[in-house]
């Protein structure tokens, strides 16, 4: 499915560069890299894991950014659903390498239109803020999120610059 969303950004419009998600991995040492990349990041507290992104190198990460999506998959009816929670941005201390902890998933809410009988359905419902953070394959990229919480991530591409009138 094709989503015409369009985003501008520092003067470049940013259109969205994949059709769907793709969930990170998990635990330490995951990937050919190994623990050693991840020994500037923390341990995952009790009840939370560690979702660690690995992004393959790009001619122009400049003109990327990556989508972080957060959330469950549940069984809703036609209306919006979406959870609460934001993601904070976190330094490991002594590496200035930034993370992303979502401390906690908060309370799913939606519309409350009237549906017809049979629509309930299985779909991956969000928390609704999701940040775009740099694209840089030279590092991973380390989520903290509740144990039952499930991390994916969105590439999105640069459009050509535009000159304002």
């Amino acid at each position: 499915m094709k989503y015409p969303l369009t985003i501008l950004s520092c003067a470049a419009a940013m259109t969205l560069a994949a059709c769907g998600t793709t969930s990170a991995q998990v635990g330490p040492g995951v990937g050919p890299q190994g623990a050693d990349e991840l020994k500037a990041f923390p341990a995952a507290t009790a009840g939370q894991t560690r979702h660690v992104i690995r992004l393959p190198q790009q001619a122009d990460e400049d003109g990327l950014k990556v989508e972080i999506i957060v959330g469950k998959t549940a069984r809703v009816d036609c209306n919006n659903h979406f959870f609460g929670g934001r993601i904070e941005t976190r330094t490991a201390e002594g590496w200035g390498y930034d993370y992303y902890v979502l401390p906690a998933l908060g309370a799913m809410a939606g519309t409350l239109m009237g549906c017809p009988a049979n629509s309930e359905r299985e779909v991956f419902v969000v928390a609704p803020e999701q940040p775009l953070v740099r694209y840089n394959s030279r590092l991973p990229l380390v989520v903290y999120a509740p144990q039952d919480v499930e991390v994916r991530y969105r590439l999105w591409r640069a459009g050509e610059t535009q000159n304002a009138r």
